[in-house]
């Protein structure tokens, strides 16, 4: 009969890189659901400061955390406000790829 002890070392040293990616997966799609979570939030901040008659951007901007407002791009055209978000990233290429957006309406003031 064989010796089988540190077996279930080896397994768990030969598994733990997937296991690692695996969790580094998880975790960057969660954070690009947030990210889209807080775009939708900015986006119709920026639609309400644009019906009352505020700068939409500066509202938008406003809606976001400390974090997010140096990846995000505001976008005003007519009635529409779009706010483009780049989540956190370990690999900026990953976040490029991951950029959330959301757009909300509102007539303008008059």
């Amino acid at each position: 009969m064989a010796d089988s002890r540190g077996q279930a070392s080896v397994e768990l040293v030969a598994a733990l890189p997937a296991l690692l990616l695996a969790a580094a997966v998880a975790l960057q799609l969660l954070v690009a659901g947030y990210a889209l979570t807080l775009a939708d939030g900015a986006a119709e901040a920026g639609a309400l400061a644009l019906a009352s008659g505020g700068s939409a951007a500066k509202a938008a901007r406003a809606a976001l955390p400390g974090w997010a407002r140096a990846d995000v791009a505001v976008e005003v055209e007519g009635g529409r406000v779009t706010v483009r978000l780049l989540p956190p990233s370990l690999l900026a290429a990953v976040g490029r790829r991951l950029a959330v957006s959301s757009s909300a309406s509102a007539r303008p003031a008059p």
